[in-house]
């Protein structure tokens, strides 16, 4: 799959999960309510970085680093604060969030990095339009439509990451790509589907 599709399919559902839990956000009050303002703050810049990269507006290495810093901004300990145990009331929050709390805090945290790293990459060489996102070889790991594979995990937002040294020789579009996988299997794992 193209990079550019790829990230288009990414971002068109993260905008549409996004939308859903907008009609909650009427109902929550408290500490899910500020962390359902949170995820509008990351579907904001997340949308702006994707509108760049999928070509619908100008690529700005500057609006790219605000948009990288406000996602950094609500990474890590910013996001896992926000998800005291057992805070479901009107949240799209899904229990399994404090059964595995390892891993999601772990997807909290590469969002913090790959978020921080996409700020530094901004102006380096970006992929060529229409590039696959799979077959690059990076220092001993593979780019795949799945994520970083490298010694048989998978980037999914939790295993294997790519060294700091590997993200900043990549181009942004790339480390975007794994800002996305993050979002994407924190949702999948954590986040209740609106029926």
């Amino acid at each position: 799959m193209k990079a550019s599709t790829r990230l288009g399919l990414l971002a068109g559902g993260a905008a549409i999960a996004f939308a859903l839990g907008a009609f909650a956000h009427g109902k929550a009050t408290g500490v899910v309510k500020e962390r359902m303002d949170f995820m509008v703050v990351l579907k904001d810049a997340n949308k702006t970085v994707a509108d760049m990269m999928r070509g619908k507006t100008e690529y700005d290495p500057e609006k790219v680093r605000e948009a990288a810093r406000a996602m950094a901004a609500h990474g890590g300990e910013s996001m896992t604060r926000l998800f005291p145990e057992g805070s479901l009331e009107a949240s799209e929050a899904r229990e399994e969030i404090w059964s595995d709390w390892d891993r999601f805090s772990k997807l909290a945290e590469n969002l913090f990095v790959y978020a921080t790293a996409l700020e530094k990459t901004a102006n380096n060489e970006r992929a060529p339009v229409g590039a696959p996102s799979g077959g690059m070889m990076s220092g001993g790991g593979m780019m795949s439509d799945g994520g970083m594979m490298s010694g048989g995990g998978t980037m999914g937002g939790q295993e294997q990451m790519p060294s700091r040294e590997m993200l900043a020789a990549m181009p942004p579009d790339m480390v975007f790509l794994h800002v996305n996988d993050t979002c994407s299997a924190c949702h999948k794992d954590f986040r209740r589907e609106e029926k």
